[in-house]
């Protein structure tokens, strides 16, 4: 039997500072964006809305003008479960997969990652997938958290 040992460049805990760095960064945005997922999934509006920065742009439908600021954020948020779902029981789960994650020289996060949203009825046995779409974020930090500056969510109908 042979055994292969890494270089030492790749043993754990011997990444160069600039790949741990990226390593953490990543895990960080993921973390943040499963906190939002929750928040949106639970329609949480305000807890959703103060993932933003003050200034924050969501772009979330291409039938809706986008939401500026937190209170626009969360008011768009009830407002479009409302009417999209007030006499449509559901629970939707956000899923947010294939990110890319690209650190700017000014401090900002560039993220891009695929998004589907999966719609479970009570008299359904199987959950629908729709829409499917992919998310470009801008993220900065205020008070040493990650927050979205600016989050643009193309629906893959609108691509074709």
């Amino acid at each position: 039997m042979t055994t292969t040992t890494p270089p030492d460049d790749v043993r754990a805990g011997s990444l160069p500072d600039d790949a741990a760095r990226s390593a953490a960064l990543y895990t960080e945005v993921q973390a943040f964006y499963a906190r939002q997922a929750h928040h949106l999934d639970a329609v949480r509006a305000e807890e959703f809305a103060a993932t933003f920065a003050a200034e924050g742009v969501f772009a979330h439908s291409p039938d809706t003008p986008a939401a500026r600021g937190r209170a626009a954020i969360a008011e768009e948020v009830r407002g479009f479960n409302a009417r999209r779902f007030a006499d449509d029981p559901v629970q939707r789960r956000h899923w947010f997969s294939m990110l890319d994650v690209r650190p700017g020289e000014d401090g900002a996060v560039e993220t891009e990652f695929y998004a589907l949203v999966v719609v479970t009825r009570p008299d359904a046995a199987l959950p629908v997938i729709g829409p499917s779409c992919v998310v470009r974020d801008v993220l900065v930090r205020e008070g040493g958290e990650l927050r979205t500056l600016s989050r643009q969510v193309t629906q893959d109908r609108t691509l074709l």
